[in-house]
């Protein structure tokens, strides 16, 4: 594949409506998208994506109902549990990008057991992003400049693009190329506002358990055709190559 996203990041929407169009709680919903996720990751890793990012669990996701919440806690530690040999195998870098404090004890344990087991792979980022919100990690990073302003670490002309970059969940791996969202909805609710600045979108109205690995190609196809001028004017002749 040629002119290919560095970095993928996907919104996985619709695991709850999915499931109850079928009659299903939206438990099972769920349970399909953590499979679906495993396939996307492991064609992600196979072409060659340097970091691919999967909206997991959001900030805002913890005002949903105190069951559901409950069981997405259970279904993310058996996950964390029960995938390092195929993490390790595919040769993932495993990073959790969020507010992981906010999260049960059993799971930042299994986090930072993961992160350290994967640390000296050399393949693609898998970001996990948990308890992750945007707009709180862009206040945070602004606290963090402000707090080093005061106490003289850091000067008011060494505050630039690159200083806050360095400071933001992401900071290993490159900004996403491709920010693709499943489930029909077509905003990126407070995923990734910074770094997706330049990111092309695409949205699909297919739930995320439906998403196969045939239409990651037809996103990825979609991507190799549009041009990315990053604010510029190309030439004639360099549009068409």
């Amino acid at each position: 594949m040629e002119n290919q996203p560095r970095h993928i990041a996907i919104i996985m929407d619709g695991n709850g409506r999915w499931a109850e169009k079928r009659r299903h709680n939206r438990d099972f919903g769920h349970a399909k998208g953590v499979e679906r996720a495993r396939e996307i990751t492991r064609e992600c890793a196979k072409l060659g994506i340097e970091a691919l990012t999967l909206y997991t669990f959001s900030t805002e996701n913890w005002q949903r109902p105190v069951m559901e919440v409950n069981f997405l806690m259970k279904l993310l530690l058996r996950y964390l549990k029960f995938e390092t040999q195929e993490i390790i195998e595919n040769n993932l870098r495993f990073r959790a990008v969020g507010f992981t404090e906010m999260l049960p004890q059993p799971i930042q344990k299994e986090l930072q057991r993961l992160t350290e087991a994967t640390a000296k792979n050399t393949g693609m980022f898998l970001n996990i992003a948990l308890s992750y919100g945007s707009r709180q990690e862009i206040t945070q990073v602004i606290r963090s400049i402000a707090a080093d302003v005061k106490e003289g670490k850091l000067a008011l002309e060494q505050i630039d693009e690159a200083a806050v970059s360095a400071r933001l969940f992401t900071r290993e791996s490159p900004d996403p190329d491709l920010l693709l969202r499943t489930g029909g909805d077509q905003r990126i609710s407070n995923f990734l506002l910074w770094q997706a600045a330049y990111a092309e979108l695409y949205f699909t109205e297919k739930c995320w358990p439906d998403f196969t690995i045939a239409d990651l190609h037809a996103a990825l196809t979609t991507f190799q055709g549009r041009e990315r001028r990053f604010g510029k004017v190309l030439r004639y002749h360099e549009s068409r190559a």
